[in-house]
């Protein structure tokens, strides 16, 4: 036994010389010197490092070739992903939809049921008597300006990334006669301009509401991107439905008088962020 490791030594550590000679002159071209057991290292380094590269590649840029389970984890990895994307979605549009009948309620004066029925209509001022009209009325103005569940944060100032990043179209051309102003419960701007004047949408959106109260005429509310909402105000008509999509510069009404709150013709908008009223000048050039 011992003969034949000391054998497999001596073979292994024998040192050769490979001479490369021309054919023609046998002139000598290259000489290398090497022994077996160099030989074997390399050829063992060069099959680790194929090895290697292949495992790599079989479980990487290979495996939707060669794995047959490749396909099945990226289906259940997009699976997930999408599962997690549908969760985030669901939510907004729940907070989305409850902000937005919350808005309905106090539009409509409504504020003690907990439910409204996607199928009920604004009443007209022809169905009411006197007195409902004055407590939809105080209603109005007590809870929308003061908020559902709690007073709004009011914000003259705001600095915000998200409504300075969208474009405002003007709702009309005219001159602002009476500014934003939450001290004086004043939650809006009137504008004045010309008789029978189009009153236009500022930005994409959907009307969530149209109806009539005694103090203000004619209302639309549109729900914009960014938890948005727009409100015009003692409009002559209004032409637009709720529920209908609208995109910025669509004309939704005509600039009137109606209303007990108005002494001519003239439109009072009003900018609702995230339940806070904010200054429309501050994002629109009148």
């Amino acid at each position: 036994m011992a003969r034949i490791k000391k054998t497999l030594s001596n073979w292994l550590n024998a040192r050769h010389i490979l001479i490369i000679q021309n054919e023609e002159n046998f002139s000598e071209k290259a000489t290398y010197k090497f022994t077996y057991a160099k030989i074997a290292f390399f050829a063992f380094l060069i099959l680790a490092a194929v090895f290697s590269l292949s495992f790599y590649m079989v479980n990487t840029i290979l495996a939707q070739w060669f794995d047959p389970r490749y396909a099945e984890r990226q289906t259940r990895q997009e699976l997930v992903e999408l599962t997690f994307e549908l969760d985030s979605l669901s939510y907004e549009l729940e907070s989305r939809d409850q902000f937005i009948q919350s808005i309905k309620k106090v539009l409509q004066g409504d504020v003690t049921t907990n439910e409204i029925p996607e199928s009920a209509e604004p009443a007209e001022a022809t169905d009411m008597d006197y007195a409902q009209l004055e407590k939809t009325d105080s209603i109005f103005k007590s809870e929308f300006e003061k908020g559902v569940g709690g007073d709004f944060l009011l914000t003259s100032n705001m600095d915000n990334v998200e409504l300075r990043s969208i474009y405002f179209f003007p709702p009309l051309t005219g001159f602002v006669v009476e500014s934003f102003n939450p001290q004086k419960e004043h939650y809006g701007i009137d504008i004045v301009s010309k008789k029978d004047e189009p009153v236009k949408v500022i930005t994409d959106g959907t009307v969530v509401f149209t109806g009539w109260t005694q103090d203000d005429g004619n209302i639309i509310a549109v729900q914009h991107r960014e938890n948005l909402i727009s409100i015009y105000k003692h409009n002559s008509a209004v032409t637009k439905s709720v529920g209908d999509v609208i995109s910025a510069g669509d004309i939704i009404a005509i600039i009137g008088n109606t209303g007990e709150l108005t002494s001519g013709p003239h439109l009072h908008m009003e900018l609702w962020y995230n339940g806070s009223p904010v200054n429309p000048q501050e994002f629109i050039s009148f």
